[in-house]
């Protein structure tokens, strides 16, 4: 003759079949013969969305795995207005998944999962209403995608990676290029600053013993030294130290 109504649940009372209150926590009365109840878990409940197939929008297969978290906000609705409403809301995320995907391209559906399920998140939610159900998030667990379909995505995925690349050393090389432009330019316009630059890779040189440096001598500097003899170029030397 008495039930106990745990918190979080609500009790549906009939009595002859017909609906007399929402029977809260706690011992309650029910009469055999007379009174009938169903209990409603108010908890949150996690709800697998049976594996599908469905066709993007530029038409390729894929087989899809979600999961739907709902709760009742009133007991009362979720007994007299759906029969079975747990099953209900898992048919009713099924088919709006499976509707609401073929709208995408496969890139965007990849792209743009959270706000997907945002979207099909708010339409479950707003058929689930009447029943009093309240959907708090639908989440796509997973996708498969065809093994060609693979492939063809690791390829653009690793062109794209090529390309940028490419940009990035055309990048440093322009680059570059502009700052030994400039250097050229400075050098040519400062009077002894290729002088200075000389000694200074001659002397980079000059730490391994290993390198033979061979300097050029213009051949006008060796046109004034004909018909001369060496003690004569030595003294030109000395006198300009």
């Amino acid at each position: 003759m008495f039930t106990i109504v745990k918190e979080y649940q609500r009790a549906i009372k009939f009595r002859f079949g017909k609906f007399v209150k929402v029977m809260k926590p706690g011992i309650r009365l029910v009469l055999p013969l007379i009174h009938a109840y169903t209990k409603v878990d108010l908890r949150t409940i996690t709800q697998d969305v049976p594996q599908q197939k469905c066709i993007t929008k530029d038409n390729v297969t894929i087989t899809i795995n979600a999961v739907v978290y709902y709760k009742v906000f009133d007991a009362k609705k979720a007994v007299l207005e759906v029969k079975d409403c747990f099953y209900a809301v898992t048919q009713l995320a099924q088919t709006t998944l499976r509707n609401s995907l073929g709208g995408f391209d496969l890139d965007e559906l990849l792209s743009n999962l959270k706000v997907i399920s945002k979207e099909i998140k708010e339409i479950v939610d707003s058929e689930t209403d009447p029943w009093g159900i309240s959907v708090e998030k639908v989440e796509i667990k997973d996708i498969k995608i065809p093994e060609d379909m693979e492939r063809i995505i690791a390829k653009v995925a690793e062109a794209e990676r090529e390309k940028r690349a490419i940009i990035v050393k055309s990048e440093g090389e322009v680059g570059a290029a502009q700052k030994l432009a400039d250097a050229a330019k400075i050098l040519s316009e400062v009077p002894g600053a290729m002088h200075l630059r000389t000694l200074a890779t001659i002397n980079d040189l000059s730490g391994d013993k290993s390198n033979t440096v061979i300097f050029a001598i213009p051949v006008e500097v060796l046109d004034s030294f004909k018909n001369r003899n060496i003690v004569d170029v030595v003294k030109d030397i000395v006198k300009h130290q």
